[in-house]
């Protein structure tokens, strides 16, 4: 398993046309089967039980591989690295810390160093895109109300 701090290779052109229709036939099985909570898979002579979670993520990882993406798996619960989290939210480093300084996103310090937890920082990254949501939702109003559409 890779972790945020190893950097994924980008997938060839074979496996992006791989991953490509393996996406798309795992996503019409699953919606085929939506009460399939485990799926019997046979690889290389071996029988694995694999969970519809699992499933689900491998579908999302198949995706992203299909339009040519490096992936990269992060537990939830994983500490990142100051520069590592900065990455995440593709901001600076010093942005990243006045962030954290400012109390905008969790952490805590393991000797001098700071920690982010990544669903922390999911958090802070969700809680912001909707704000920009919203406030585009409120440029549009004004501009459909001034007729500047």
């Amino acid at each position: 398993m890779n972790t945020a701090r190893d950097m994924a290779s980008l997938p060839n052109t074979e496996d992006v046309g791989l991953a490509r229709v393996s996406a798309q036939e795992l996503s019409r099985l699953l919606a085929q089967m939506p009460k399939a909570e485990r799926a019997h898979v046979r690889l290389d002579g071996h029988d694995l039980i694999l969970p519809r979670q699992a499933l689900a993520l491998l579908r999302d990882l198949l995706s992203e591989m299909a339009q040519g993406n490096a992936v990269t798996i992060v537990p939830t619960h994983a500490e990142l690295t100051t520069q590592e989290a900065a990455n995440i939210l593709n901001v600076s480093r010093p942005y990243l810390i006045k962030l954290l300084e400012v109390g905008e996103i969790a952490h805590h310090k393991v000797n001098k160093h700071r920690r982010i937890r990544f669903d922390d920082l999911m958090a802070y990254k969700k809680q912001q895109a909707l704000q920009s949501s919203n406030a585009l939702d409120e440029l549009a109003q004004q501009a459909q109300e001034l007729g500047m559409y």
